[in-house]
């Protein structure tokens, strides 16, 4: 093998994204409340962007470089001057200069706040914390502290507590806790006598059916709770303990004769079972519930015409300081401190112009959007029509891309509710009649369809397939049972009303 070193020449074409497409792209597909974190951000690393309360200033040229009037460039020396004449004619002339911008009043977004005498600043930001959200498990250990048990069933009760999970159940089984290792103590490994007494005890805790290890046992814990608050709960008991799995596929005939009980019986005593709940840890601590900021308003003038409001303060009144746009241009300060303040002006309007520029692009995308399907807004989804982002993206004037990145995430506000942008842009068919209709309508005409069954006689699959159809829908029976799965919708067998 011959290794050599050699130079060729070669011509090629290359696409770099520049720093500010790359900035503009990314304020685009940022939801509104992330812009405005964003923007808050970009407020306390960049001194030269402010917001105030009129509208936004247009972005000025970049700084040029300017020669200014020769002052504040020597340095303030005490001398034996008493008077110190010449500092304080400096001091005036900085004062005529920049007195006006240096003014608090006119920056609003960092003006300090006034504190109380012996304000504490450590008091405050403890004042700021959020506190610890209780979990199941904290909630769990708080009562197993006031159970009176001999030590070794405590610390087995500590080991099952720990190994309960966000629905309340216990999904380990007590032989793998047997084989825990020795705590901190020193105290040896657990025994199942132990466990087993432990796990009697953490399933009277709160809430009902915690520490269950299936459902069936989750549901007689919480009817146990049920007898103990003087409710009749016999049926309700035989049903989970005989019978879960046939009341899983809906054979309550079959159930009533093996009971000896009426069909109504039989459907009373789950009507009562489906008030228990199958997740009991879900009721302790809370969870993360997603915020939703909808980006534009839309809805219908008088004269039927779409009518589109952007919504939220996504930037406006972002303006450039001009304090610093005028110390940019005047007097002579240090070269460094010139280069920052120069290199954040240039940050703070690549920032506005991108705020713009994604308002105007979200904006045009919303209106077209919703020229495409005007008659959702009056009559919902089952109006929606088949919308490809390239058709969009050609009256927009955009690439497609771009239209995908403005809508992802987003939110609009309808007649009908808060929805997102990327609903309305999806596949379809066309029926009979020659109508265009959504995958979204169609599964709204499904719905319709089940809704306005026999309960007594339930629709299957293909005589769902077959009713729609009848609309001018032509669909196949496997295309029901996907959407029907997508519905939660239970199959005609488990539909059934005796």
């Amino acid at each position: 093998m011959r290794l050599d070193v050699s130079q060729h020449l070669r011509l090629e074409q290359r696409m770099k994204l520049s720093p500010r497409i790359i900035q503009a792209m990314e304020i685009l597909q940022l939801p509104l409340m992330a812009l405005q974190e964003r923007i808050e951000q970009e407020l306390i690393s960049n001194p030269c962007l402010e917001i105030g309360d009129g509208p936004a200033e247009d972005a000025p040229p970049a700084p040029r470089e300017e020669t200014g009037p020769d002052r504040g460039d020597e340095a303030m020396v005490v001398t034996d001057d008493d008077s110190h004449r010449r500092d304080f004619e400096r001091l005036a002339e900085f004062t005529a200069a920049y007195g006006e911008e240096m003014d608090w009043a006119d920056r609003p977004y960092r003006k300090p706040a006034v504190r109380a005498e012996g304000w504490d600043p450590k008091m405050d930001a403890l004042a700021n914390t959020p506190a610890h959200e209780q979990t199941l498990m904290d909630y769990l250990l708080e009562q197993w502290a006031f159970v009176e048990v001999a030590e070794p069933v405590a610390r087995a009760g500590r080991a099952i507590i720990a190994n309960i999970d966000d629905s309340g159940y216990l999904r380990v089984d007590l032989g793998e806790l047997v084989d825990l290792p020795a705590d901190e103590d020193g105290d040896g490994p657990l025994s199942p006598e132990a466990l087993r007494a432990a796990l009697e005890r953490v399933q009277k805790l709160e809430p009902p059916g915690v520490g269950a290890r299936d459902l069936r046992e989750c549901l007689l814990i919480q009817l146990d709770a049920e007898a103990a608050a003087g409710r009749e709960v016999t049926l309700p008991r035989l049903l989970v303990s005989d019978h879960l799995r046939e009341i899983e596929l809906n054979h309550i005939p079959q159930i009533a004769k093996r009971t000896d009980r009426t069909v109504e019986q039989i459907n009373e005593a789950i009507e009562f079972l489906g008030r228990l709940d199958p997740h009991p840890g879900k009721l302790i601590g809370s969870r993360p519930v997603p915020y939703i900021l909808p980006d534009a308003l839309v809805e219908l003038d008088e004269d039927g015409n779409v009518v589109v409001a952007m919504q939220g303060r996504d930037g406006g009144g972002l303006r450039l300081s001009s304090l610093y746009r005028k110390m940019s241009r005047g007097g002579k300060i240090d070269a460094e401190a010139k280069e920052f303040i120069r290199r954040n002006l240039r940050n703070a309007q690549w920032l506005i112009g991108a705020i713009g520029q994604r308002k105007q692009t979200l904006r045009r995308v919303v209106e077209e959007v919703f020229q495409a399907q005007k008659d959702f807004l009056e009559r919902g989804k089952e109006a929606l029509r088949p919308l490809p982002m390239t058709d969009v993206a050609r009256k927009v004037g955009v690439h497609v891309a771009t239209v995908s990145r403005a809508v992802a995430g987003k939110y609009v506000q309808t007649p009908r509710g808060i929805v997102p942008l990327r609903m309305f842009f999806s596949g379809g068919k066309t029926t009979d009649e020659g109508r265009d209709m959504a995958w979204d309508a169609i599964k709204v005409r499904l719905q319709e369809v089940v809704d306005r069954e026999d309960k007594a006689k339930p629709l299957a699959d293909d005589q769902i397939a077959e009713a729609l159809r009848a609309e001018g829908i032509e669909i196949a029976r496997r295309t029901v049972a996907k959407y029907r799965n997508l519905l939660e919708i239970p199959s005609a067998r488990q539909r059934r009303k005796f």
